[in-house]
């Protein structure tokens, strides 16, 4: 079963998103979905600065089993990058709720398309 965190929302993409006080939002990869992957082995991440909308493919992260696209789950701008992550992938596998991937500033209002916890459990099939 994999763990998911209530006070967090997630995309259809097993993205987690949380939203800081200063109203940009932390965006990360799911227990779930590391689980899938397996052991971690390299991340792409956007360049800071970079605008981008909601679906954009901004990255990838490769494990030992396939690579996958990361997407951004909002319209705005790349504010940071972890590169902790990127210098130790594998520290994601570990702890997928404290690792992050990036930061963004959102433009306009966030996506309706945000999950919450409950959805995000139905849509790993009730885990």
């Amino acid at each position: 079963m994999s763990y998911v965190p209530a006070d967090l929302r997630y995309t259809d993409d097993h993205e987690w998103i949380r939203t800081e006080a200063d109203g940009s939002m932390t965006v990360g990869i799911t227990d779930h979905a590391q689980k899938n992957l397996g052991d971690i082995v390299f991340f792409e991440l956007p360049a800071v600065g970079r605008k981008v909308e909601a679906g954009d493919p901004i990255g990838v992260v490769e494990s030992v089993k396939a690579a996958s696209d990361l997407y951004t789950p909002v319209d705005g701008e790349i504010l940071a990058i972890n590169q902790d992550v990127v210098d130790t992938p594998e520290e994601v596998n570990d702890s997928p709720y404290e690792s992050w991937l990036f930061k963004i500033k959102i433009k306009g209002t966030p996506s309706n398309g945000l999950l919450d916890a409950k959805a995000y459990q139905k849509l790993l099939g009730g885990e």
